[in-house]
């Protein structure tokens, strides 16, 4: 036998010892795993208390098999999608642009009107006891298509600070009889009168700043001589009828030992006397007021023009108008300013430019960024087929140097325990 033979024989012998050294060590491990399971038993009971209070459920969530997808990001993938945003961001914006463009609106600031007595800015002269009658004129140079809606606006007015939006008491509000009144109404509570405390109907800062200027307008025609036209202005239908219908209703005792706000004229029985459902607590106008605006700068529906006579069956007509104007809200106090605002609405609303414009800027940001994205993919981009090419031959080279560690280190070992038979 010469010395090659004699090394593979050794080898065989090795290989044969190490499998029955493992083969050994499997049974004596087995061995051992039916001692421990030969050992004392535990009750079914007991295994099922232990599997119910230890042991997950198998169900996909808590065994963590649940099915899952995650978008792999390419050019391919990316730069549609960013393109198909900004094309259709851009045509949102546009039509809401338009429709906003369309809109038709007056408005007048009439903060510092003269007096019709006095010709003194009313501003100067008005306070909560005292009332200013003022008149401006204007022109609109095209027609309001119908409808045709009046606001009043407020500049500086914060409706949205914290203590003036709780200052309501919204169980009166909705008619429920009471003994005393939500303390954050303080202190437009209540009041005594000839030593009896009455109750103020509505409570609370928000009813206490009620708007209550009022407006009369005349249309006086195209030449500015003809005899003036009253336009008639609708008082109901401007209030939201979840709010009419919910979260105002009169009491059943008919406001009985209640007073009205401080800075009121008038009790809350007197808002529209000639309409009892619009009287009370169901003033529409008291019900926009009490829908506090989130913007120091804001303007409230305050009437609906009536479009059932010929003159202004379809349109606010272009023309000369007259506004009568019983100046009571005193606005100098807080910087403010009152404005008269004349507007047609579209489906989308009044004039409002801004969500057009936000469209716009979006869509064509993501058009940008698009064609950027598509210049850097062609500019620096790798072709796919040469990377997996380049891919697949890194792996068979490092597989090929794997085998070869394991070869080595194999021979190594194969040598180390000949030399230790040798010896």
């Amino acid at each position: 036998m010469d010395q090659n033979d004699w090394v593979i024989t050794n080898i065989d012998q090795i290989k044969r010892a190490n499998t029955s050294a493992i083969n050994r060590g499997y049974k004596k491990s087995e061995g051992s795993r039916d001692d421990i399971t030969s050992g004392p038993t535990v009750s079914s009971t007991e295994q099922a208390e232990n599997k119910q209070s230890k042991r997950p459920k198998n169900t996909l969530l808590k065994q963590q098999r649940l099915p899952a997808w995650q978008p792999i990001l390419t050019a391919k993938t990316v730069l549609p999608l960013f393109f198909s945003i900004g094309v259709i961001f851009v045509i949102l914006g546009g039509v809401l642009l338009h429709f906003s463009n369309i809109v038709n609106e007056f408005v007048y600031d009439y903060t510092d009107c003269n007096s019709i007595d006095t010709n003194t800015p009313c501003s100067k002269l008005v306070n909560h006891t005292t009332t200013c009658y003022c008149e401006i004129s204007f022109q609109l140079d095209e027609d309001f298509e119908a409808p045709v809606y009046v606001y009043y606006g407020l500049k500086n007015f914060y409706q949205n600070h914290r203590r003036y939006v709780k200052s309501r008491d919204d169980n009166q509000l909705l008619g429920k009889s009471y003994t005393s009144l939500n303390s954050e109404c303080k202190p437009y509570d209540e009041q005594t009168v000839d030593g009896v405390k009455k109750f103020i109907a509505p409570c609370g800062a928000i009813a206490n700043s009620l708007f209550n200027d009022s407006f009369e307008i005349n249309y006086t025609g195209v030449a500015n001589i003809s005899p003036a036209i009253q336009i008639n202005l609708l008082r109901t239908g401007i209030a939201w009828n979840t709010d009419k219908d919910v979260k105002f209703k009169n009491p059943e005792n008919n406001f009985i030992n209640t007073i009205k706000p401080i800075n009121w004229k008038k009790n809350v029985t007197e808002l529209d006397p000639d309409d009892p459902n619009n009287n009370g607590f169901k003033n529409e106008d008291l019900i926009v007021w009490m829908r506090t605006a989130a913007l120091p700068n804001f303007r409230k529906l305050y009437r609906r023009v009536d479009h059932t006579k010929i003159a202004f069956n379809s349109s606010l007509p272009k023309g000369y108008y007259k506004i009568k104007i019983d100046y009571n809200y005193p606005v100098t106090s807080f910087d403010g300013r009152k404005m008269f605002i004349i507007s047609t609405t579209t489906w989308i609303g009044g004039k409002n430019p801004f969500l057009g414009i936000a469209y716009l800027v979006v869509g064509s940001l993501c058009i940008v960024l698009g064609f950027v994205f598509l210049a850097i993919h062609f500019r620096f981009a790798r072709n796919l087929k040469s990377s997996d090419d380049l891919y697949q031959s890194n792996m068979a080279s490092s597989s090929r140097n794997n085998i070869s560690v394991i070869e080595a280190s194999e021979s190594r070992k194969y040598a180390t325990k000949i030399e230790v038979l040798k010896t």
